[in-house]
């Protein structure tokens, strides 16, 4: 009876494997288009490359993944290949998520004075309560990562790097080693059986997946409040949400093939994961288009848009003008636009001398550039006005002379 069910189902999947395709290569054309845009539209507004690096490497997770199943829904042949790849590349993505992170915080060094100043807030009152403060020091135990990370201090920026870096060695290790094994047959792509190795990696990428991603979660407990102006929740959602599903969803369909609810025979399982991440990335790349839009890194002209702040910085100093010395002022403003999901600073430099004169000599040159073909074009109006009425005069002059020859002729 199971036979001939497995058998029927089997004709059925190839009845339904070519409308199946069109579906995923319409997705997956969406995905393409909709992320390709995406990431032009950040390399166009490359105003804040220690940020907008990583949101690229993030948002490429999309075309990537659609891409690579695509091509193994067609070939099945490629199907593990594809699937390594992917995987390499998702443990990269995870890691650009976490730098992104800390890119949006003012980078490692602004990081580190955060969670240190969490930990001196967090000291000052255990020694309101009358807490001991050598019992404080010791807050800075592994155990507290667990129940409070903000006593961890720098260290939990520390433990939140380990966590992604060991997920990409891993991820990458077993993804090399399940492409040796199965060169010799006993990978078993979807089999849990204790002689092939796909369930003790999948065991491995598990547990190593679950600690990556929980260090982050730990690490955006801490710093959720300064990273507000991002937005980081909707982000961690569309992020986690990706890999997650991938995950998670692989190893479900491999449970419901090994239990018999579906049928464990050719390329079901594989193609079944397949198809359905070419519609999950046409859902991903509609999200990343509003998550990590590319808009609030365009430089703002005013404080409608978020919150302008301007500063000054003053200084004096002397300068040689013709063999005279002039003391001028040296004046740097640095005007910063906090927006939704980014901020972006830009700095001008003046050069203020005595008397009030200003040099700014590349606004001097450029003014020349700009200046120097109107004078031209008026230089040549002029000429054409001139020439123009230098003939009419010499028209007028021989019209004249002919006029009065004429009367001359008459009157004698």
């Amino acid at each position: 009876m199971a036979p001939n069910h497995f058998s029927n189902f089997e004709g059925t999947y190839k009845t339904l494997r070519p409308p199946a395709a069109i579906i995923a290569a319409c997705s997956v054309l969406e995905a393409l288009v909709l992320s390709f845009l995406l990431i032009l539209q950040h390399l166009q507004s490359y105003n804040n490359p220690a940020e907008q690096k990583w949101i690229v490497g993030v948002v490429s997770m999309v075309p990537i993944y659609a891409t690579e199943s695509i091509i193994s829904l067609w070939n099945p042949k490629l199907s593990l290949a594809c699937d390594i790849l992917r995987n390499c590349y998702e443990a990269f993505a995870l890691y650009s998520f976490g730098r992104y992170l800390i890119a949006a915080l003012g980078g490692e060094g602004k990081v580190v004075e955060l969670l240190e100043d969490e930990y001196a807030e967090h000291l000052g009152k255990s020694l309101l309560d009358g807490v001991d403060e050598n019992h404080d020091m010791d807050d800075r135990s592994f155990c507290n990562f667990f129940w409070h990370p903000a006593k961890l201090g720098k260290d939990l920026l520390t433990i939140e790097k380990f966590g992604l870096v060991q997920y990409m060695i891993l991820k990458t290790v077993c993804a090399l080693l399940a492409f040796i094994l199965e060169q010799f047959g006993v990978y078993g792509d979807g089999e849990f059986k204790w002689y092939y190795g796909y369930p003790y990696i999948a065991v491995v990428m598990n547990f190593s997946q679950m600690w990556a991603l929980y260090c982050l979660v730990q690490f955006y407990n801490v710093t959720h409040e300064r990273l507000q102006p991002i937005q980081p929740l909707a982000k961690f959602i569309s992020f986690k949400a990706i890999v997650f599903a991938t995950w998670w969803q692989g190893v479900g369909i491999a449970v419901l093939c090994t239990f018999g609810v579906l049928p464990n025979e050719g390329k079901f399982q594989t193609g079944l994961q397949d198809f359905l991440i070419c519609i999950e990335m046409a859902v991903a790349a509609v999200a990343h288009v509003f998550v990590f839009s590319a808009k609030p890194y365009h430089f703002l002209p005013s404080a409608a848009y978020g919150e302008l702040r301007k500063e000054t910085k003053e200084a004096a100093m002397e300068i040689d003008d013709e063999n005279r010395q002039k003391t001028a002022l040296l004046k740097e403003t640095s005007t910063r636009v906090e927006s939704p999901r980014t901020s972006v600073t830009e700095s001008v430099q003046d050069i203020v001398v005595e008397g009030g004169q200003r040099v700014v000599e590349d606004v001097v040159l450029a003014i020349n550039q700009a200046i120097g073909p109107v004078e031209k074009g008026v230089t040549r109006i002029q000429q054409t006005f001139h020439h123009r009425t230098v003939v009419s005069s010499d028209e007028d002059e021989e019209k004249e002379s002919d006029i009065q020859v004429e009367r001359d002729v008459t009157e004698s």
